[in-house]
Parts: C-alpha cells; structure tokens; sequence
C-alpha cells in the first residue's frame, strides 16, 4: 500500500496544468450553439447611428400661408363680369365683344325691291350673345321669311322699339311679355332668314311708334350714331 501511495504521488507531480490564458486559439467551443462563451453573452451596442439627414422644408413667404385643397388649387380664377358698354344716347352695345370703331354707318343702304335698310348689321361670329340695347319689355318673337328669328323690344318710354334679326337662337327662357334690362342677353347672332349662308349679323334696327299696339310699324331711327359715341 506504501508502495502504491508513493506511484500516485509521484505521478500526479509529474503532470503539467496548462493555464487557461495559455489555451490555442483553435480550442474546442463550449458553448451550446457553437459560439466562445464569451460571445454568446449580450453586449450591449454603445455605437451611435445618425438618422440619414431630412428634407427641411422652406419656410413661408408672408403672403404665402394659406392652405387649400387640392381642388381649390386647380380651380380657375372665376371670369370677370362682362359688362356691356353704353354710349352717350344710354344704350348698350348689342351685340358682346363690339366696339363702336367696328361698327359702320348701312342704315341707308340700299337694298333689294327698292327698299333701304333702315338698319344696322353688326357682323360677328355665329352664337356671340345679343344683348338688350335698352331695358325694356320683349313685345314679340316671330319668325319671318327676310329677318329669320326675330325680337322686337318696347323702350320704356312705351314709343321706341329695337329689332333684332338673323339670330341662331334665342336665350333660354326668354318669352313675349317678358321684362329685360340693359345688357341682358336675349339670343345669338346668326344668319337666318334671307341673310347669305355664312353671313352671320344682327340686324339691328329701331324705330318710334305713334301707338305701342301698332310696335312693328313707326319711323325709322339710325342707330349708328346712337351706338357710336
């Protein structure tokens, strides 16, 4: 028994324990999932990540703060109110667009079976609005072989009434007994009745009556220089 006590000892002097500090880079892992153990525990992550840079928005201008809908910002701005001209003499311009230089003097023109216009055609393109030259009653809408469609319209003094002639149309709604202002559309030029194909005007003519029952007959009255000035 001394003799095997004394081998034990011996052996276990002769034995080299290697410190761990001391082990090869290779050596085996421990670790469950084939990670050092040093690995497998949490580190926390101290690195700082800077955000990718934003878009900076420009600041408003002062008179640029309202907000509206995408609707609103495509909406057209709303057309200025047409309002038609008047001359001296109180009356507007019968026709939209129509300035008294383009008008020219044809009230004594001649025309066919020896008659003279009495009247003034006022050349534009078909549909352009007719308007009332005065405010007024709309005594009649008739059609007719020479005018085509046709207003006959009673100023308010009950003795002067303007004719309108060769329209396309008439505005919508309008009808005989019907009161109308100055500027208010009644139809569109056109060229019915016996004006040339094509040949789009108003005729336009006024004349006074002795009696308003009798409107379509009375003495005729150049409207050119009513308009041109």
């Amino acid at each position: 028994m001394r003799a095997l006590a004394l081998f034990l000892f011996c052996a276990l002097a002769a034995c080299r324990f290697e410190p761990v500090s001391e082990r090869p880079a290779d050596a085996e892992c421990d670790c469950a999932d084939g990670r050092d153990v040093a690995d497998a525990r949490p580190v926390a992550d101290t690195s700082t990540v800077t955000p990718p840079p934003t878009e900076e928005t420009p600041p408003a201008a002062d008179a640029d703060t309202a907000r509206v809908t995408p609707d609103e910002a495509g909406a057209p701005d709303a057309p200025a109110r047409d309002v038609p001209a008047v001359s001296d003499a109180g009356l507007a311009m019968p026709v939209a667009g129509i300035e008294p230089d383009d008008l020219v003097d044809t009230f004594e023109a001649a025309r066919s079976e020896g008659r003279t216009h009495n009247a003034i055609d006022i050349l534009a393109p078909r549909g352009t609005p007719v308007r009332a030259a005065v405010a007024g009653e709309v005594v009649r809408l008739f059609t007719s072989d020479k005018g085509g469609l046709t207003i006959y319209q009673l100023g308010a003094d009950g003795r002067t009434v303007y004719y309108y002639a060769h329209l396309d149309s008439y505005a919508p709604g309008l009808a005989a007994g019907q009161r109308v202002r100055r500027g208010q559309v009644l139809g569109g030029v056109g060229d019915s009745g016996n004006a040339a194909p094509g040949n789009t005007h108003l005729h336009f003519a006024i004349w006074r009556t002795a009696d308003p029952a009798d409107f379509w007959d009375g003495t005729p009255v150049n409207p050119y220089p009513l308009l041109a000035r």
